[in-house]
């Protein structure tokens, strides 16, 4: 018995599959190369394509999906780039090896075991080889459409540096749940599981994380003492400025991240409306909620930014959220195939809905009170445009400047009277928010 045993622990030994210098295995290359395929058809968003191929092999362990996220996410920001370097009708193996080979910069040694003969003398080639500097876009590795919008709303120098910053993985910031603890105490537990942790620059309920470990199971995380939110996203809170007892509107709420920071800024009094047009993502906030503690909050889900449900507040509210559905692009740390997936097209339809949503937004404001607009993007007709043209049609409202309000708060920042953040100057992701004002009766 005792042999038997034994046997098969060399059988398991022996099935275990040779890795590399970098701990990559051959199969492991060819999930990479399977999920990196399935992103760039561009149907669906790559973090859903690559939850769904960890979903399906759960086996895998932290660090080979490490791989093949971080992999794919690579490609996906210097694809152009890739795409110049191997050739434009360049395979999504060669993609995946040219990133390995020019973007990680793997020595040959890491491609022992895990390519050809024939793919390692094109690795060789391709680590040898030059390039010109290529036009501004492919400089910035974007599409030239977005290139040409981006620069008609800065220089070639500032281009250049925000494409730079973009391209790089962002920072994890958390928010100290003020209904748990505060963040010296978020800090203090986090720092005793050494998590290397420090207080965020901008947000004062923000803690920056060094690298980005798993927290799923953190008690700090299961008891609701933190969420995770980028700081730019928590800046929003402090422009709503919601207090106790107020009625108050995230009507774009999604899965809620700044929804729980409303509560908890209300201290879980009052009531708090979230709308959205999804049921699965308010089935999303739910359990988030409870972990908060906040019984504040109402998810109600709407049909369309003219709800009936929506139309019963009329008048009522003393401060709305419109954290608008956008393109994303000031996310693309994060989300780099949306620079792929965005059209000139899918952006001048979003206008339209953003214009149509801010305007339903605005008619739940009480006299006196405050809306607030946000997007995720780095595009002006999606941010200034969509506010200039809404004043414009809406005397009954005034802009608040952005800076003032967040200064009264001990946030000093210099944003100008819109909130402009971008991580090439301030490290979050791209946001842009304007502070509005229903002119109060008596004014």
């Amino acid at each position: 018995m005792k042999a038997k045993r034994t046997d098969s622990r060399n059988r398991k030994t022996a099935e275990a599959p040779p890795v590399n210098a970098a701990g990559v295995s051959r199969p492991l290359m060819v999930q990479a190369t399977q999920v990196l395929g399935a992103v760039l058809a561009f149907d669906h968003p790559a973090d859903a394509v690559l939850s769904r191929h960890f979903r399906e092999n759960h086996v895998l362990g932290h660090r080979d999906r490490g791989f093949i996220a971080e992999t794919v996410y690579g490609v996906l920001r210097r694809l152009r780039w890739l795409r110049r370097l191997a050739g434009a009708q360049a395979s999504v193996r060669e993609l995946l090896l040219a990133w390995l080979a020019r973007g990680e910069g793997w020595p040959m040694r890491n491609f022992e075991g895990l390519v050809s003969a024939d793919e390692r003398e094109w690795v060789g080639e391709l680590k040898a080889r030059e390039m010109d500097e290529g036009s501004l876009a492919e400089r910035a590795d974007l599409p030239d459409w977005l290139a040409e919008r981006l620069l008609a709303q800065m220089d070639e120098a500032e281009l250049l540096a925000l494409a730079h910053s973009l391209n790089r993985a962002a920072p994890l910031d958390l928010r100290a749940n003020l209904l748990k603890g505060d963040r010296e105490a978020l800090l203090a537990r986090l720092q005793a599981d050494r998590i290397e942790a420090a207080a965020g620059a901008l947000s004062p309920h923000a803690v920056r994380l060094a690298g980005k470990p798993a927290l799923q199971k953190h008690p700090a995380f299961l008891d609701g003492s933190f969420e995770v939110q980028d700081q730019g996203s928590q800046l929003l809170g402090f422009l709503v400025q919601p207090r106790r007892g107020e009625r108050v509107v995230d009507f774009c709420a999604g899965a809620g991240g700044t929804t729980l920071q409303l509560g908890a800024m209300m201290r879980s009094t009052g009531r708090l409306y979230a709308f959205d047009v999804s049921e699965r993502r308010l089935a999303k906030l739910k359990p988030r909620m409870a972990r908060a503690g906040l019984s504040n909050v109402h998810p109600t889900l709407i049909a369309h930014e003219n709800d009936a449900k929506v139309k019963r507040l009329a008048g009522k509210a003393d401060r709305v959220l419109v954290d608008a559905p956008c393109s994303g692009l000031g996310t693309l740390r994060r989300n780099p195939d949306l620079k792929w997936r965005q059209t000139p097209e899918s952006v001048a339809e979003m206008v339209l809905k953003q214009g149509s949503i801010l305007a339903s937004a605005a008619r739940l404001v009480r006299p006196g009170g405050r809306l607030v607009y946000a997007t995720c993007s780095l595009l002006a007709e999606e941010n200034d445009g969509v506010v200039d043209a809404f004043l414009a049609a809406h005397p009954e409202f005034r802009e608040l400047n952005a800076e003032d309000v967040l200064a009264r708060q001990d946030i000093v920042l210099a944003t100008g009277k819109r909130l402009r953040l971008s991580p090439a100057e301030q490290d979050t992701d791209g946001f842009f928010a304007a502070v509005l004002e229903r002119v109060p009766a008596d004014a």
